[in-house]
């Protein structure tokens, strides 16, 4: 087992669609509070650091961050590949888990199932993740990756979209690094139906009515539990349902060779997009 894992949350306050996202509130904490306290929730252990830009309006990310008493990283403001790179070489990671702050609800035991996903197979991968495909409801996204793998993708990357999404040239070229997968064990692929994610208002509404409703009986919950209310409670689901299957892929399906249009689908014409 690696000596350092090191869990990486990006996070910036100029999110195009839904500007200063990570810092609205929940239950009387941010969300990027909220879902740090979900990250320290996991089995393995790990070194948790949120990686943010230079700019001046990301200040009081690292303010927030030394309030959660966890370690903080400013970088480039575009180039997250360098940002986890350099996390990674800043604290001698061995393993570098990327966790987007949009998944304030991820599950810690998705993020324990990938990593055990890995160590079971030892020495059998490069990039482990619960991406390609996915299968999990959106907004539980765990990608595991060695400290060799990303400091080749840190070397080698030069499009644009291979810097600004980190991972990318990882799992674009399987001829290169050993790739594995990991898959929701029920069978189901909700990866288009459910959206856990925050990028839009909507979002927002359907992330905090689920911390209202299940917070408060355990801090802990899981994605099945999740699925267990919205199943109570359909009016949930449809709070942001709209978006369901909506990601970033869409814009660069010209450029991506294993992403297809099953995958992703174009946001609703009502939705404002500043992009």
């Amino acid at each position: 087992m690696p000596k350092k894992i090191v869990i990486v949350v990006q996070a910036r306050m100029s999110s195009s669609r839904l500007p200063g996202k990570v810092m609205m509130p929940v239950l009387g904490k941010s969300l990027l509070a909220q879902m740090v306290r979900r990250l320290l929730m996991i089995r393995h252990t790990a070194t948790v650091v949120i990686a943010t830009s230079q700019e001046a309006e990301d200040d009081i990310i690292e303010q927030e961050a030394h309030k959660l008493k966890v370690a903080c990283y400013r970088g480039s403001l575009d180039n997250l590949l360098d940002r986890h790179y350099e996390v990674g070489e800043l604290y001698n990671a061995e393993l570098v888990v990327k966790i987007p702050s949009d998944c304030p609800l991820i599950d810690p035991r998705i993020i324990d199932q990938t990593l055990s996903y890995y160590f079971d197979h030892k020495n059998q991968f490069d990039y482990v993740s619960n991406l390609h495909p996915a299968t999990w409801p959106d907004g539980n996204d765990v990608e595991v990756m060695t400290m060799d793998c990303l400091n080749n993708a840190w070397e080698n990357a030069t499009r644009q979209l291979e810097l600004e999404h980190t991972t990318p040239y990882i799992w674009e070229n399987p001829d290169k690094f050993r790739i594995g997968n990991l898959t929701w064990e029920t069978g189901l692929d909700y990866s288009m139906s459910h959206r856990f994610t925050i990028d839009y208002e909507a979002d927002y509404q359907f992330v905090k009515r689920v911390f209202e409703e299940l917070y408060p009986k355990a801090e802990d919950f899981s994605c099945q539990d999740i699925l267990d209310l919205l199943e109570r409670k359909p009016e949930i689901y449809e709070l942001n349902s709209q978006y369901a299957g909506v990601n970033w892929y869409r814009h660069h399906l010209d450029e991506l060779r294993t992403v297809g249009t099953d995958q992703t689908k174009d946001a609703p014409e009502t939705a404002i997009e500043l992009i």
